[in-house]
């Protein structure tokens, strides 16, 4: 009976050690089927694309000319050179958003000068001439003073703006000035507005804005 039960618990050995390297191989494969092939983390992401540049706003615009570009841009505008005008003032502003130049300047009589010239372009903006001490010719031998037609008048404005015709002419008026005759002419071309104020006895232009139309 011993001899017997030797092969019988040598058998049992067996199978148990069979069963025990199958059980080893079905949690091996099944840890392996339990971690992902390929984490999120672990997987190669694309390099980061550059972000362009922030464009420059207009708080951070710079000027593309210097303050005496805008000096000179106003000067030959107003057909006049350096050494016949004083300066006032001429410095970096800001008219809506855009950088611009303010340049003010006078003529020994006393004609006074205002520019807003952009800062980027050197383009003029907007200027305004005011003659306020610009005297009246004196009446002739004959005891009066010549005097020019409304029509004259608007020619001369229309002088000023290369391009403009009578059909521009938005405003025109006859008025006086301390006893003074002036015609004062509004014309609107090319998207820009323009307002002259005419002496009425010399044709001479005492006043003069120019300004964009939409501003």
């Amino acid at each position: 009976m011993k001899y017997k039960a030797i092969p019988v618990l040598a058998a049992g050995l067996l199978a148990l050690t069979l069963a025990g390297c199958g059980t080893g191989t079905t949690a091996a494969q099944a840890g392996a089927a339990a971690t992902p092939e390929t984490s999120p983390a672990a997987q190669t992401t694309p390099a980061a694309q550059s972000t362009p540049a922030a464009q420059a706003t207009p708080a951070g615009q710079t000027a593309a000319i210097t303050e005496d570009d805008a000096k000179n841009a106003a000067l030959a505008h107003a057909g006049l050179t350096a050494d016949q005008v004083s300066f006032a003032r001429a410095h970096q502003d800001r008219d809506d958003g855009r950088l611009v130049y303010d340049v003010e300047f006078y003529t020994a009589d006393y004609q006074e000068y205002d520019y807003e010239i952009d800062a980027s372009t050197g383009d003029v903006l907007s200027y305004d001439y005011d003659a306020e001490h610009y005297d009246r010719p004196s009446a002739s031998a004959g005891g009066s003073s010549a005097v020019i037609t409304a029509d004259q008048a608007k020619e001369i404005a229309l002088a000023e703006v290369p391009g403009a015709s009578a059909s521009d002419i938005r405003e025109f008026e006859t008025d006086r000035d301390d006893g003074r005759l002036e015609y004062d002419c509004k014309i609107v071309y090319d998207g820009m507005e323009y307002e002259f104020s005419i002496d009425g006895t010399s044709g001479a232009i005492l006043g003069w804005e120019r300004e964009p139309l939409w501003h």
